[in-house]
């Protein structure tokens, strides 16, 4: 909330100098300032709503809206980063007057703003995929104010406005791939892929070895969100006994192994109908 206040405080201030110093640099880096409002606001409401309980309509509850709001956030990074491309090539044949002065001492105050804002976030960007895409909507922009300086200066020293356009072009292209990452981790949880963390082979495998354990098949994992992995087999034993020990041996060693919480197995004496390795 710290960092939706004073990113959203600054927005408003650098569009303004943008405007008024004519600087794209300075424009790029406001655009920067509106994808992170709209990433924190939208984090801050994610996070909210992946708190609520399952109930009769949602039996998963709503864990899913923090990788809907990191989707939502890459994209907004594309649109902004697109948008500075387009208007950085235009700027490079046309280059435009700029108040050097203004855009450099705005450009010093939105670092100080993105440097508060990023040590606020950083440490729980690693708790999940939501806040790690808050976090790099931040880190963008605090590089796009130090390129902003930079150009700022490199224009006061050589006179050549067309510094102005290439920071920006440079910024945005540092954006693309990052929130491309952003975009592609968080489709992969939503078509409930195999989390990035965890080896299926390697899973598959332990769960052969474990006592009595013949067979294995329609075996799924995947992740309600980026935190929150589970899993569903059907195990077939070797020898029709002990079927409850060995379902809570294997349920245990997920947990203690793979960091599994929440798995579901099939125990069976024999193959049912899908045969092993289809689903699988």
């Amino acid at each position: 909330m710290w960092a939706f206040a004073i990113t959203a405080s600054f927005f408003v201030v650098e569009v303004v100098a943008a405007f008024l110093t004519g600087s794209l640099a300075l424009l790029s880096d406001a655009a920067h300032l509106f994808t992170d409002c709209a990433a924190l606001g939208i984090a801050l409401a994610a996070t909210h709503l992946a708190q609520r309980p399952a109930d009769t309509r949602r039996t998963f509850g709503y864990q899913r809206f923090e990788v809907l709001g990191a989707a939502l956030n890459a994209l907004l990074l594309l649109a902004a980063a697109g948008y500075i491309v387009f208007e950085a090539f235009q700027r490079w044949s046309n280059p435009v007057a700029l108040n050097v002065g203004g855009m450099l001492a705005v450009a010093v105050a939105g670092l100080v703003a993105n440097l508060v804002a990023a040590l606020l976030l950083a440490p729980a960007r690693r708790e999940n995929l939501n806040l790690r895409g808050a976090y790099l909507e931040v880190l963008a922009d605090l590089v796009s104010s130090v390129g902003v300086i930079v150009a700022g200066a490199a224009i006061l020293l050589t006179g050549m406005l067309w510094i102005d356009a290439a920071v920006a072009l440079a910024i945005a292209l540092w954006v693309l791939p990052r929130a491309l990452a952003l975009l592609r981790s968080s489709a992969h949880i939503l078509l409930e892929g195999v989390p990035e963390h965890i080896d299926l082979a390697e899973v598959r495998q332990a769960i052969l070895g474990m006592p009595n354990v013949a067979d294995l098949h329609d075996l799924h994992l995947w992740s309600l969100a980026s935190t929150e992995p589970s899993l569903s087999v059907h195990v077939v034993l070797g020898a029709p006994r002990g079927t409850e020990a060995a379902r809570r041996a294997i349920v245990a060693m997920l947990e203690e192994r793979f960091h599994i919480h929440h798995a579901t197995v099939q125990v069976e004496t024999s193959a049912c109908e899908k045969e092993a390795g289809l689903h699988a």
